[in-house]
């Protein structure tokens, strides 16, 4: 999880490096006016947002769950119908947004005289940039499946790059305000998109792209998983227009800036806790694929110990830091919106530490399919809650009720999970399985199944032994739990031999043996270089009868073999 991490931190990080960078120039360059449009393009930007996470969380989710499953077809499939639906969309809704400014449509976000032309300008240039928002969205989830991180790298870097130096020349030097704003970020997203979708044009990717077999049949699925989640965006959309329509009435245009600029540069930082959601949401499809208990809960574990308390860091940070970041957008301490400003960076940042688990809870409900309470659970996320509490505050507290409200909404959050799990287990959750109300006849119990790692060639002797006394605890008989230990043998082995000796790199392998329903199951993983036994195997038939001789009793002794490589892991499961 932490190796896979900083990529899908830097990918969300992206996103809201365009709001953060127009906001930087809108300010500084521009003014307050500028400012508020960029606020006010803030909810359809999040809608846009919501349907690119659709599709994201929907096709991640099913690739997943398929490689879980060693699927290839399914995976192609689901690969390339997330490619058609995310071009009609963006091919959509650039239409809708272009009219709108055009045809001076935009009334329902603000009818300010001053702001509403510069709203226009800059939602025109934002349309251009649509389409590859919603494409690099897709293209990255794929590269993460790919495990071409670094091709996501260097798209960022590609992206910010461009970014500044055309928002520099465009609203610096050519003074193109509102519109130069938004066509330096949409330029920049076609660049991002262009380096990302070479890697997949250029035909070295696993996945597939084909007109001919589209899934079709997965539309449904696609959209029913990835829509729960999605929606917490959609409802952002809605609370940001409720948000807004109170600032404008009790604080001006002047809160909307402020807010604007609080949100905007809070999003950078979102992007690590969405990053850990990103990571937290494959990792629990490809679990629940392989029916893998123990790496189920172990995936929420992580994000309660470990990724709760580096968030706690990093807002701690904000907070201490909250008068030099406001200094970014606005220079005048005496002008209100500075404090204003000011103050959103002292109370969001509690928002991301209570975001994190009901994030991570949010995205195994979706794949767990427990869509009602994710449905249910995004609502008061997404809208009710900060909607509700920031119309019963603001006239007694103004601008600062927007900021408590966001906090009372991640502890609102909170509880509904707590009573969510309290219900299905009758009393209060004591362990991870009870807060994640996993079925008792999911996967393996922990009597079931036993785990040996590896990480030396002296730990590999005793590994048949070990495997044949579990097996013969759990009623199997003596035959299939002498091949069992005799299979992890041979495949340890073959990774030492093939990953361990190769390079001066430290490696690990990772068997899992399970007993359920008088059947063995071996799943050995290593991180080692791509090696595909079954390849191996097909190589030697008809050879040399000593060539290979360990694979092909392997072979010969097993029900069923699969082989595939997530995440730059070597991934076997054996049935014997």
């Amino acid at each position: 999880m932490f190796r896979l991490l900083p990529v899908q931190i830097i990918l969300m990080a992206t996103s809201t490096v365009n709001m953060l960078v127009s906001s930087y120039f809108a300010s500084n360059f521009v003014g307050t006016e500028a400012m508020g449009a960029v606020g006010l393009y803030g909810p359809l930007n999040t809608f846009f947002g919501a349907v690119a996470q659709l599709l994201v969380a929907g096709s991640a989710i099913l690739c997943g769950e398929y490689l879980g499953k060693n699927n290839q077809e399914k995976l192609h499939g689901v690969y390339s119908l997330d490619l058609i639906i995310s071009t009609l969309a963006g091919v959509l809704f650039t239409v809708i947004v272009i009219l709108l400014a055009v045809f001076d449509l935009t009334g329902f976000l603000t009818s300010d005289t001053a702001v509403r032309p510069l709203l226009n300008q800059y939602m025109i240039g934002q349309a251009i940039g649509i389409i590859p928002l919603i494409l690099s969205n897709q293209y990255a989830s794929f590269l993460f499946v790919e495990n071409k991180g670094r091709i996501t790298q260097l798209a960022v870097a590609a992206y910010i790059a461009v970014n500044l130096v055309l928002n520099y020349l465009f609203v610096g030097m050519m003074n193109m305000q509102a519109f130069g704003l938004a066509l330096a970020s949409s330029i920049g997203m076609w660049v991002f998109l262009i380096v990302e979708a070479w890697y997949f044009v250029s035909g070295r990717s696993t996945l597939r792209f084909t007109l001919k077999k589209p899934s079709f049949s997965e539309c449904r699925s696609l959209i029913r998983i990835g829509l729960p989640g999605a929606l917490v965006n959609g409802y952002q959309t809605f609370r940001g227009l409720v948000v807004n329509s109170l600032l404008t009435a009790y604080v001006g245009t002047v809160g909307i800036s402020a807010f604007a600029a609080a949100n905007n540069l809070m999003a950078l930082f979102w992007a690590v806790p969405a990053g850990m959601q990103a990571v937290s949401r494959m990792l629990f499809s490809v679990s629940l694929g392989e029916e893998d208990r123990y790496s189920l809960a172990e995936v929420m574990r992580v994000n309660i110990r470990r990724y709760t308390p580096i968030m706690c860091v990093i807002s701690a940070l904000i907070i201490i830091c909250a008068q030099p970041l406001a200094h970014i957008f606005y220079k005048d301490p005496s002008d209100p919106v500075y404090m204003m400003t000011v103050w959103g960076l002292r109370i969001l940042p509690l928002c991301p530490v209570l975001g994190i688990t009901c994030m991570a809870y949010t995205s195994y409900a979706q794949a767990a399919g427990k869509q009602r309470f994710v449905h249910i659970l995004t609502l008061f996320d997404g809208a009710i809650t900060v909607s509700a509490v920031t119309a019963i505050l603001i006239p007694f507290i103004g601008m600062n009720s927007i900021y408590i409200a966001n906090v009372i909404n991640g502890i609102v959050s909170i509880i509904i999970i707590l009573i969510y799990a309290t219900g299905s287990a009758h009393r209060f959750p004591r362990t991870i399985d009870e807060l994640m109300v996993v079925p008792g006849s999911f996967g393996a119990r922990d009597d079931e199944r036993t785990d040996i790692s590896i990480k030396s060639v002296d730990e590999a002797i005793n590994v048949s032994q070990r495997i044949q006394e579990f097996c013969l605890s759990k009623g199997i008989d003596k035959r299939r739990a002498y091949y069992a230990g005799l299979a992890a043998e041979e495949m340890v082995v073959n990774v030492i031999d093939h990953g361990f000796l190769k390079d001066k790199k430290n490696h690990s392998v990772d068997i899992r043996v399970v007993c359920k329903n008088d059947e063995v199951i071996l799943h050995i993983k290593d991180d080692c270089i791509p090696f595909d036994p079954e390849e191996r195997n097909r190589l030697t038939e008809g050879g040399d009868a000593g060539s290979n001789i360990g694979i092909r009793t392997v072979y010969s002794i097993a029900s069923d073999i699969k082989y595939q490589n997530i995440f730059g892991l070597n991934v076997l499961t054996i049935r014997i």
